[in-house]
């Protein structure tokens, strides 16, 4: 199963996702590719793989990206080969902007898209301030595209408040786990069931 997760910039993906993939077996995080600079506390291949924008352009010719976008001045772009390969051992997740979600659900449409939010605009300014990896001009690119990408949240099928970190964290388990649960996601487990009760 594909899950989805989008936000504004600063909303805590990142941290929720990070509980995730330390809490629940048999899922994998897609590592996106970037042509953003690597912040101080990233490490290539862990939180993206940094390339140059000639790289990237040269994979979006060969079709190599399941979504790609230009997000706040640079590309970024979920490989298929990668969702492919992590999707055979487990559930995957893209961690991606609001504009890759819309490519996703026009390609992958049985995918599970969940929407984080912040609580309040002013909690989003503070913690991209207080981050302290991003410049001001950056920061407020980052606060002006929020404006518009919380209108789109009705896009969703789930929306996660993160106002306080571990009920975030519980209520993206929550729709993991009811969604692995689901009558079509079982199906070829059913049928070996049912067939013991011919």
């Amino acid at each position: 199963m594909l899950f989805v997760v989008t936000g504004p910039s600063g909303c805590g993906k990142s941290t929720i996702l990070r509980h995730i993939l330390k809490d629940i077996r048999r899922v994998r995080f897609s590592v996106s590719h970037t042509t953003r600079p690597k912040r101080p506390s990233e490490q290539d291949g862990r939180e993206y793989h940094f390339v140059d924008k000639a790289e990237f352009e040269r994979l979006i010719a060969r079709n190599r990206f399941l979504e790609w976008a230009e997000v706040h001045g640079h590309y970024y772009g979920t490989s298929r080969a990668e969702v492919s390969e992590k999707g055979k051992v487990g559930d995957v997740i893209l961690d991606i902007d609001v504009q890759g979600a819309r490519q996703v659900r026009d390609r992958r449409p049985d995918s599970v898209f969940v929407f984080i939010m912040p609580p309040r605009y002013a909690e989003l300014r503070r913690r991209l301030r207080e981050r302290g990896e991003d410049g001001p001009s950056v920061v407020q690119r980052r606060l002006r595209n929020a404006r518009s990408e919380v209108r789109d949240v009705g896009l969703f099928d789930y929306v996660v408040i993160n106002d306080k970190l571990d009920r975030a964290v519980l209520e993206l388990e929550a729709v993991i786990l009811s969604s692995r649960c689901r009558t079509d996601a079982r199906m070829p487990e059913l049928r070996s069931i049912l067939a013991t009760f011919k």
